[in-house]
């Protein structure tokens, strides 16, 4: 199988996640946080380990701010959620995945009021569109760092400290840059940041987080134990108690710590240059059939390594269906959770073939791909 859908999930995960999800599962097993033998302590060393992990990785300050949850779209709820008021202005994207956009439509009828900021041909904003439309009550501006559908990636240092600048708050999305591009929350400004222990940080599925800068309060999701007050009736004030009632998935955040190991001995910057060449390979193998059409930013501009596509005459569900039946390749297709970047690009009826290599990608596999995709367009030509 040659494996092209790394931004829904990464695959394969190295080793040594998997070696960390069975050795804490086998060797530990226990409620962290919850008693006071081995095992339960041991349990919550490991997950303290994985808190310190992701807030090196991301440059932030505390690490037991560091709150885990299910996945990206769970933080990204607790955020929007517990930060938003009626009466409260938020400014977005046209990009955002619907993880975003599902909880601001909830809220735009609770009394929240939403605007969606256009950007250039791709979707970028620039500082001046947040000052243009920042009004009296806006609170916060919500962004993906790099988009789903089309991967153009947004200048968020600059934007960040612009939005700062207006004393806004700022929510940011990470799921297609984690692990895979620089990310400095303390020194950018940064308030909150969603991430995926599943994607770009290699971890196993069912893990994720929300870095909660210190000084910003959230509402809760979600009531209930935490090992910690148990004699109180309210919700405990500290965190990362506050935000994690019930038991966590221990062995899951512990191979989510051996992925973030895995970076740093890797090296962020090597990841992100093979993916970025991955993806200039693939531009530039399909970029002059007939029929075809790249969306996002071209050749030689900033983009995480996602190139929707679509062919002229062909439904992409019969080219995703081609391309694993016929070519063992797995591809997405369809809208990818997030309508609004396919309205902006004008594929919101046909949904585009979504190809995303990744770490664990090669130069060989990429050349299958162009070579299959070639054949199927060709043959659609002809047709």
């Amino acid at each position: 199988m040659i494996y092209m859908d790394n931004a829904a999930t990464s695959w394969p995960k190295p080793e040594s996640v998997w070696e960390a999800v069975l050795r804490v599962g086998k060797t530990i097993g226990a409620n962290p946080g919850r008693a006071g033998h081995q095992m339960a302590i041991d349990a919550g060393r490991a997950i303290y380990n994985a808190r310190v992990a992701i807030a090196r990785l991301f440059q932030f300050p505390d690490p037991l701010r560091v709150v885990f949850t299910l996945n990206a779209t769970d933080a990204l709820n607790l955020a929007i959620f517990g930060l938003l008021k009626p009466g409260d202005h938020v400014l977005t994207t046209r990009l955002e995945h619907n993880a975003v956009a599902r909880p601001l439509y909830i809220l735009q009828h609770r009394g929240v009021e939403v605007t969606y900021l256009d950007g250039d041909d791709y979707g970028r904003i620039d500082p001046d569109e947040i000052k243009q439309n920042r009004k009296a009550n806006t609170k916060a501006l919500i962004l993906n760092h790099a988009s789903n559908v089309t991967g153009a990636m947004q200048d968020l240092e600059n934007i960040v400290k612009a939005a700062k600048a207006l004393d806004l708050l700022v929510i940011v999305d990470a799921a297609q840059t984690a692990g895979v591009f620089p990310i400095q929350m303390e020194a950018w400004g940064i308030d909150l940041l969603a991430f995926p222990g599943h994607k770009g940080l290699l971890g196993p599925q069912g893990t994720g987080g929300l870095c909660i800068m210190p000084g910003i309060d959230l509402e809760p999701l979600r009531y209930g134990g935490t090992g910690s007050q148990s004699e109180s009736e309210l919700q405990p004030l500290c965190l990362p108690d506050r935000f994690e009632s019930g038991t966590p998935n221990t062995p899951g955040i512990a191979g989510l710590a051996a992925g973030v190991e895995y970076i740093h001995q890797f090296g962020q910057a090597k990841i992100e240059a093979h993916e970025r060449m991955l993806t200039q390979q693939l531009m530039e193998g399909l970029a002059g059939l007939k029929g075809v059409r790249l969306m996002g930013p071209p050749i030689g501009e900033s983009r995480a390594a996602v190139l929707s596509l679509t062919v002229d005459g062909m439904e992409v569900a019969e080219m995703g269906f081609l391309l694993d039946k016929a070519f063992n390749i797995a591809v997405r297709t369809g809208l990818h959770c997030a309508p609004l970047a396919h309205r902006r690009s004008g594929t919101f009826t046909t949904g585009t073939v979504r190809l995303s290599p990744g770490i664990f990608s090669t130069e060989t596999e990429i050349k299958e791909v162009v070579a299959a995709i070639t054949q199927l367009v060709n043959e659609a030509n002809t047709i």
